[in-house]
């Protein structure tokens, strides 16, 4: 029978996470977790404090939960970051890099403006969140397309040998152009066309692109709409899909727009697709995410909707890999 004590130790663990993730995104924002980073012999509160100009007795405080959350270890009254999280936290090219998740729970977008309209459902789009809020989403898909490119591209059977040659690659929702910045590196022969719905989102990836002189062609549309074109050897869509307003309109452009033996690569966050994994650790972050997806009218997808989405649409030679527990790869090519 299950007791009240038992009841009480499921619950105690989350106001302990949430105390630890208040601390981590407070050190990421205010330079605390960066400072350790800089001086991995160590730091004593006073010392932080004043190198950050910050009140000691608070950074103190911050000391002694950063230390209860793991994220410190400590001797006397001297902090150092434990080994590792300084490239969890703060090391933005890292494909394990984690650290902007903590920034981008705490927006408004997330949480607050999901329970003020609770009652009426009003819905949200791109074009209505803060630039911010934007920027640090992109910021934390940047780990998917250090995953996925090149390494991951190279587990799908024959294409990264066709990518080294030469072709045209079309990223869907491409946003503010990490992913096609990516692409020219590893596959520089190349020709790069992205199409995002968000005009914002187009013109900071022209910026971006500008100032690293990458060439490839940008296209303000929704996906629902776009026409970029043929011949493409392979579309790319990466943590977007699930967003699409029309999931089966979009993979049959992506289907139109690829040239024979073409691939076609969903790169996805695989939500659970049974009970069991809604609650393991990865289920519950991703059960966060849904907060502002259903904002946006979507909802993140179990990884195997994509498996009987591509079979809708004729595509052939299927397979997919899971790269960590909360990013997996689906692809099919075009007959």
């Amino acid at each position: 029978m299950t007791t009240l004590r038992d009841q009480a130790a499921v619950l105690m663990p989350h106001l302990a996470g949430y105390t630890a993730h208040r601390t981590i995104a407070i050190g990421i924002r205010q330079g605390l977790i960066r400072a350790l980073a800089e001086t991995p012999s160590g730091l004593t509160a006073d010392k932080l404090a004043a190198d950050l100009e910050l009140d000691p007795f608070y950074v103190a405080t911050w000391c002694r939960a950063a230390y209860g959350a793991q994220v410190c270890d400590r001797q006397g009254d001297t902090y150092w970051l434990e080994p590792h999280m300084a490239t969890l936290l703060l090391d933005t090219a890292s494909p394990a890099y984690v650290g902007g998740v903590f920034t981008v729970l705490e927006q408004d977008e997330m949480f607050g403006r999901f329970e003020r309209v609770l009652a009426s459902g009003e819905r949200l789009w791109w074009d209505g969140c803060d630039p911010g809020f934007i920027a640090g989403v992109a910021g934390t898909g940047t780990p998917f397309y250090t995953r996925l490119i090149p390494v991951g591209l190279g587990q799908i059977p024959g294409l990264a040998e066709r990518l080294s040659t030469g072709c045209k690659i079309l990223e869907t929702a491409c946003g503010s152009g990490r992913g096609l910045l990516r692409l020219a590196g590893a596959y520089p022969a190349c020709e790069l066309t992205g199409v995002d719905g968000d005009a914002h989102s187009i013109a900071n990836a022209a910026k971006l692109l500008g100032a690293e002189g990458v060439r490839a062609e940008l296209i303000t549309s929704p996906l629902e709409t776009m026409a970029p074109g043929e011949g493409f050897t392979l579309v790319l869509n990466n943590i977007s899909m699930h967003e699409c307003r029309d999931i089966d309109e979009v993979t049959q452009r992506s289907m139109d727009a690829l040239e024979s033996g073409g691939w076609f690569v969903i790169s996805d966050f695989p939500f659970p697709a049974a009970d069991a994994g809604l609650r393991e650790v990865p289920g519950r972050i991703m059960s966060g995410i849904q907060f502002f997806e259903a904002q946006i009218g979507d909802q993140l997808l179990p990884r195997e909707a994509y498996d009987e989405l591509l079979a809708r649409h004729g595509f052939t030679e299927l397979g997919w890999f899971q790269l960590t527990p909360m990013h997996a790869v689906t692809y099919g090519r075009k007959p």
